[in-house]
Formats: C-alpha cells, sequence, structure tokens
C-alpha cells in the first residue's frame, strides 16, 4: 500500500494569535514539506484546488511542476483538479509538463470539489454540476489514451482530430477520480477502469464501505483485471510524539476551519467532545501518536481493501516545524510499520 499527504495548502489565522502568514511564507513553507515527504521516503504528495481566500493554491499542477525539479521519487498529483470547471485539455496539458518535468511521477486526481466559487468564476452554471464533470472526464480519459482526438460534447467546442501536445513522460497519466460519497460517481470511475480515492473527512469510516464494495462489484461486472484495481482513501490527520500532544496542536486549527465551513453550510460549530470522538478508534480523525495512527490505518486497510492512503496533513493553519514533524514522523515511523505489517500478512496468507 503506498502512503503519502494531501494537502489543500490552506492558509487561516493562527486562532490563539489571529497571525495570518503571507501567500510567499505558506508556499515556501509548502515546498520544505514536500521535499521532506521526498526525502523520508513517502510514496505521493498530493495538492488541492481552490478558488477562496483561505486556501493558497488554485493551480496545483503549476505548483507541482515546481516541486518535480525539487524532488526525485515521490508522486505528485492533485487532490482534486476540480475537473467540472476546467477545460481537460488544458488539464491534459499542464500535468503532461509535471510528468515531463519529474520523469514520469504526475497524476490527476479528478474530481467535483467541495467548493462551487470555481463555477460562477469560469462561467459555468450549477445547474450543469454533474453533466459537466460527467461530460469533462470522458473527454479527458480519451486525451490520455490518444496523441490526435475526435470529439464533441454539449459544454465545450468540438475536437475535430486534433494532436494535443505535449504527450506526458509516461505512456499514460494515472488519473484517479475523486469520490465524496456519491455512488453514482463511483459507478463511474469503476466503469472506465479508473482508480477511485474516497474523501473520509467525517462520521466513522464503516459507513463508506458500501461505497467501496460497490466500486469492486462494478469493476468486477464490466469486466476489468482485478489486478489494477486501485482504492485510495483521504483522512484528515495530524501525527505527534504522543497522543495528547497532537490533540492538543491540531484542534485549535482545525476547529477554526471546521466551524468556518460549518457557519457556510449551515452546521454546527465543531466541539471539543465531537473532536475527540473524531479521534477514538471508530472515528474519522488520525489524529494522535504514530501508534495510533498506525492502528487505524491498518484497520482502514482492512476494512476497504485500500491500495493507497494519504493523510490530509494539515486542515487548518499549523506552526512549519510542527507540520514538518508530522510528515517525518509518517515517514519514518508510521509508513515503515505499516508496510512491515502488511508484508507480514501477505505472508502468513499464502
Amino acid at each position: 500500500m503506498e502512503l503519502g499527504i494531501s494537502t489543500f495548502v490552506e492558509n487561516t489565522p493562527d486562532p490563539a494569535t489571529g497571525k495570518l502568514l503571507s501567500p510567499y511564507e505558506r508556499m515556501m513553507n509548502l515546498m520544505e514539506e514536500i521535499e521532506l515527504a521526498d526525502q523520508v521516503g513517502l510514496d505521493v504528495f498530493a495538492i488541492g484546488e481552490h478558488h477562496r481566500p483561505d486556501f493558497v493554491v488554485s493551480s496545483p499542477a503549476v505548483v507541482l511542476a515546481a516541486a518535480a525539479v525539487k524532488t526525485k521519487q515521490i508522486k505528485l498529483s492533485s487532490a482534486v483538479t476540480v475537473l467540472s470547471s476546467d477545460d481537460p485539455v488544458r488539464v491534459f496539458q499542464d500535468f503532461a509538463h509535471v510528468d515531463l518535468l519529474s520523469q514520469g511521477r504526475a497524476e490527476i486526481m479528478a474530481g467535483r470539489g467541495s467548493f462551487i466559487e470555481s463555477f460562477p468564476l469560469f462561467g459555468n452554471d450549477l445547474n450543469d454540476y454533474n453533466e459537466l464533470f460527467a461530460e469533462k472526464l470522458d473527454l479527458l480519459v480519451k486525451l490520455n489514451k490518444s496523441e490526435k482526438i475526435t470529439w464533441q460534447g454539449h459544454h465545450r467546442a468540438s475536437i475535430d482530430n486534433r494532436g494535443v501536445y505535449p504527450r506526458p513522460y509516461q505512456s499514460e497519466l494515472p488519473i484517479w477520480v475523486a469520490v465524496g460519497g456519491t455512488p453514482e460517481s463511483v459507478v463511474r470511475a469503476a466503469n472506465y477502469g479508473l482508480p477511485m480515492a474516497l474523501a473520509i473527512i467525517g462520521g466513522m469510516p464503516e459507513r463508506f464501505v458500501p461505497f467501496t464494495r460497490l466500486y469492486k462489484d462494478t469493476w468486477a461486472k464490466v469486466g476489468h483485471d482485478p489486478a489494477k484495481l486501485q482504492l485510495s482513501v483521504h483522512s484528515h490527520g495530524y501525527i505527534a510524539d504522543d497522543s495528547q500532544k497532537a490533540a492538543n496542536e491540531f484542534y485549535g486549527p482545525y476547529a477554526y476551519v471546521m466551524s468556518q465551513i460549518g457557519r457556510e453550510r449551515g452546521w454546527a460549530p465543531m466541539s471539543k467532545a465531537q473532536f475527540e470522538f473524531m479521534r477514538s478508534p471508530e472515528g474519522s480523525l488520525l489524529v494522535g501518536s504514530p501508534q495510533q495512527v498506525i492502528d487505524k490505518i491498518l484497520w482502514e486497510h482492512e476494512l476497504f481493501g485500500l491500495t493507497r492512503f494519504l493523510l490530509h496533513i494539515s486542515v487548518g493553519t499549523l506552526p512549519h516545524a510542527n507540520v514538518m514533524r508530522s510528515i517525518e514522523l509518517l515517514g519514518t515511523v508510521v509508513a515503515p510499520a505499516v508496510r512491515k505489517a502488511l508484508e507480514a500478512s501477505a505472508v502468513s496468507s499464502i
């Protein structure tokens, strides 16, 4: 199983001091985080796309291109590319550049996004939310498979036997479909034979088992090679040297962001009791000591049959040194222990 990090490159005030980093400071911190993730042997670093003031990155491909020349081994992915409001041709070209710069380490994680700011910004109608994603994913998949393409849809100009360049370093870019819990999206990913990334950012992970089962059942029904099935989970988390330290450091920034989003969506503010339940062994948060995070990753691997797990660090802006320590612990303590446990389990099952 691959292990890595996802981030939305949030830039929120320190809840205690009100201090806000400049976008430049936040971006420089991000570059150091990616370099460290590469150095400690993590498999993936994924960056989200947003178009609002509390998140710095609106173009993951640009940032990943910068990271490509600073890293050597780690895979570089979006998390997600909001495909519904973008042009698939441009998305493919941008990530082809990242792939060339990284010598074949680029990936696209395509999704509809959890925020809607990009739709009016780029002139899209929210009433077309589902149709836009379905049509544009179809075009992106075709672009990935063929140098020249003829294509016709409803929401973009037709393409008549045109070449799309540059081509990536890899024969095809890995394209993951990000799913937040919509059965139609699960089925779509399986029908195309694309890897699925499932976001579990609240509640109890066990409630997502029907979605992973639907994905696997649809994959088999369509007749795709079972050996090629890939399934990832992305969850909020944070690791410190001990459990209470992790909880104390993470809660303030996390509660700030989740309460702010809650106000926008009509949810109740985040409470300490809710936070503690979510970081319990049955909850969705992976916040605690290295051993607690190891145990929960292995539990979710058993629950879903994962091939990848991404820990989302962080949700609200934490001190840079704390984030770096969390990445270090993930790469040097958690990941080796998870890999060793899974290897032992595979051997014992033979």
